[in-house]
């Protein structure tokens, strides 16, 4: 589906994969909660029993101080407020290579936006749709979520706290085997953490790094996860275009910081004493 929409999105005629697809009515975003947790000495990753991939053993333990989550993604209203405010031109805001790719790349909105006379657009497979403020923000890259971050006086959450958070919920959300292709809008505020899993990839402030203890598999699976532990960030959660089948609290995914193609949006986090 990712790939399908990148290549739509980049031919001229703007084709369309599926315009039956279901669209969301348009809506302000719904109101941000924080989720608040204790922290202290916790367990991430996958133990030995069950299928995971490689990069999420071996199962260890972890300090987390007092953090709360932000009980949904960031929206794309809000992410439109940063656009407006001149987020793509402060320089004050984006780590060094991230302002050098809002230069190179000519930034100045997540990728598939489309600023016309009737408003903002984006292109979705089911083609070009007014943006809706209420679905959250996608295909936007690590250095973009970190501006936004930096901006709102928040940060990322780690993977731990990802994980942490995460781990006590059931798997479920807007994936691929909904039909509905395109991150949907969070429910109403006030039953804790909303999706979690689903709609989007979640950037994290966490690098791929090995878990300790981490041994790459012997053979052609050794290449697989461990050669790629070098200059990619963590994501979470998967995302209308996953399988649902296929998620889980401890998956891993990861990306170069630069990358936009995938559905990747990001929520926000906040220490706490």
């Amino acid at each position: 589906m990712t790939d399908i929409k990148r290549n739509f999105a980049h031919n001229p005629l703007r084709p369309t994969y599926r315009p039956d697809l279901p669209e969301a009515p348009i809506a302000a975003p719904s109101t941000v909660e924080y989720v608040p947790f204790d922290g202290g000495l916790v367990q991430i990753g996958t133990g030995p029993e069950g299928f995971a991939w490689d990069n999420e053993r071996p199962r260890h333990r972890v300090f987390l101080a007092p953090f709360a989550l932000a009980d949904r993604p960031v929206a794309n209203g809000e992410f439109l407020s940063f656009v407006e405010d001149g987020g793509y031109r402060n320089p004050g805001l984006w780590l060094s290579d991230g302002w050098a790719a809002v230069q190179s790349k000519g930034w100045r909105s997540p990728l598939y936006w489309e600023q016309t006379p009737d408003g903002w657009q984006v292109m979705t497979l089911a083609g070009k749709r007014p943006l809706n403020p209420a679905e959250p923000v996608c295909h936007v890259s690590y250095y973009e979520t970190d501006a936004f971050a930096a901006w709102a006086g928040q940060r990322l959450p780690t993977e731990a706290e990802w994980e942490h958070a995460a781990a006590v919920l059931p798997v479920q959300g807007n994936f691929v085997d909904d039909d509905w292709l395109q991150p949907r809008p969070a429910t109403a505020a006030g039953s804790g953490l909303r999706q979690m899993f689903g709609d989007v990839w979640e950037w994290t402030g966490s690098a791929y790094l090995p878990y300790p203890g981490y041994r790459p598999p012997p053979g052609a699976l050794g290449e697989y996860n461990g050669k790629f532990m070098c200059n990619q960030m963590v994501l979470r959660g998967g995302s209308c275009a996953s399988s649902g089948d296929h998620i889980r609290a401890g998956y891993r995914n990861f990306f170069y910081p630069h990358e936009r193609w995938q559905f990747q949006g990001f929520r926000l986090a906040e220490d706490r004493a």
